[in-house]
């Protein structure tokens, strides 16, 4: 039985991954092109290209962390070595160098390139953990989901605060390179907040399944592994898409907000003594209605399963940002409801994937008596990876193909654009993943037979 300590330990890891996360999906895109001064074309191209490298390079975190050992174990000492430079390397990405475009372009490459390395350094052997912290799928759903409530708290945090930090570090909102300091300053304060976090969950939590088979297995052999597992494969095209909708809803919705809603024409909310923008409440409610998803997906998906879960929850989603197309400015309240109830829907597949994943990690085991875990999480964080660099540079791309202009008055075919990527885009990105979802084989009683001749095998080798 896994003490409430350790849950919670467990949640903090992706509280830290997902504050910085959540900032590259919702404010990255236009850090670039308002603040740090690169076209939307150009950017949406460094994000396809850094993104394809990072998620070829998270299977090979995973081959290293599999071949780890140390005291602390093989996922954990990444967490306590990787948290600060995980820190320091964000408010690098959030800084504008004094240098000409050719300069700001190549030092945006490296920066974030880097950002995106340690990211997976660090991500990848955290969300290896849930597979060794305990074999019990129950105990998997329950981690899952302190994991993904968390993690949406977290969101919620940055994405409520940091443009009201920027502005309060800001004192002439005028001044473009006020502006880029007052940036680099609210990343800080997040920075520091993930690195605690990371150390906390580093020791509160342990690590305690053991492979049934401790010789080392050749990296040929894992990969090979990997590729026959046909459960896995539906898990990462479905994942694909799966963030494909979330990253072309959040990496708009500034924009939607600054050049559709017009936010400025509306009163600021103040409280205590804060201001709040629109765009920062929007995107917010949106984590606060992912934690009732989160919540609801354990209860729900243990009455109809993960697989019928995931379909539904997914469809519903795509049904209503459909809707969300025909909602005018002064449709606020429409906007604010549906944005609560698509988001309920999106929050409750993530907890259902990462404990697909870990039955993933248990089939392979029973096909082929070899526990590559850190490959199978690695591999399925890729599909994360993807899926938001298709997102963020399709949504790169699209603006500049709509006539987007930044910091100006948009064309009724930009305005159009932009209305999409809330709407008809991310809607067909949840059908497809709806529809592969739709052929995963491993059903509740397919896992209980897999854990259960696991177990057995376990037992008979003490």
């Amino acid at each position: 039985m896994i003490k409430l300590k350790e849950k919670i330990g467990y949640g903090f890891g992706d509280m830290a991954s997902s504050m910085f996360w959540k900032l590259f999906g919702a404010y990255l895109m236009i850090f670039y092109t308002d603040v740090f001064g690169l076209p939307a074309a150009i950017v949406g191209t460094m994000f396809l290209v850094t993104r394809i490298w990072d998620s070829v390079f998270d299977p090979i975190v995973g081959v290293v962390a599999d071949r780890t050992s140390s005291r602390w174990g093989k996922f954990r000492p990444y967490l306590l070595f990787l948290a600060v430079p995980f820190g320091l390397i964000g408010v690098l990405t959030f800084y504008t160098p004094p240098f000409g475009n050719t300069g700001k372009l190549v030092y945006a490459y490296i920066t974030y390139s880097m950002m995106m390395m340690v990211y997976s350094g660090i991500n990848v052997p955290y969300a290896s953990l849930l597979g060794v912290i305990s074999p019990d799928p129950k105990e998997r759903n329950t981690l899952s989901t302190f994991r993904m409530m968390f993690a949406y708290i977290g969101s919620f945090i940055a994405l409520l605060l940091f443009m009201p930090m920027v502005n309060a570090f800001c004192s002439d909102a005028g001044d473009v390179s006020q502006q880029q300091q007052a940036w680099t300053m609210a990343v800080s304060v997040i920075a520091v907040m993930c690195v605690l976090l990371f150390l906390g969950c580093f020791y509160l939590t342990k690590e305690r399944v053991k492979p049934i088979n401790e010789n080392k297995t050749s990296l040929k052999s894992d990969i090979k592994d990997l590729f026959h597992n046909r459960p896995w494969w539906v898990l990462f095209v479905a994942g694909v898409f799966a963030l494909v909708f979330n990253s072309i809803r959040d990496g708009a919705a500034v924009y939607y907000f600054k050049y559709y809603i017009v936010e400025e024409e509306f009163r600021s909310i103040t409280l205590f003594g804060v201001s709040f923008v629109l765009s920062g409440l929007f995107l917010s409610i949106g984590q606060m209605a992912n934690i009732i998803g989160v919540v609801l997906a354990a209860p729900v998906s243990n009455l109809i399963g993960k697989k019928q879960t995931f379909a539904v929850s997914m469809s519903l989603a795509a049904v209503l940002s459909v809707i969300f197309y025909w909602f005018k400015p002064e449709n606020l309240v429409l906007i604010f409801v549906f944005q609560c109830v698509i988001s309920i829907c999106a929050g409750s597949i993530f907890p259902l994937l990462w404990s697909m994943y870990a039955d993933c990690a248990d089939y392979s085991e029973y096909k082929t008596g070899n526990r590559a875990t850190g490959l199978i999480f690695s591999a399925s964080s890729m599909s994360q990876k993807f899926g938001w660099a298709i997102g963020t540079a399709v949504t790169g791309w699209l603006l500049s193909f709509f006539g987007f202009q930044a910091n100006e008055v948009q064309s009724p075919e930009a305005i159009n654009g932009i209305k999409m990527f809330l709407s008809i885009l991310p809607a067909i990105a949840a059908v497809v993943s709806v529809l592969f979802v739709c052929f995963y084989p491993l059903g509740e009683n397919k896992v209980k037979e897999i854990i259960s001749e696991l177990n057995l095998k376990r037992e008979n080798k003490k």
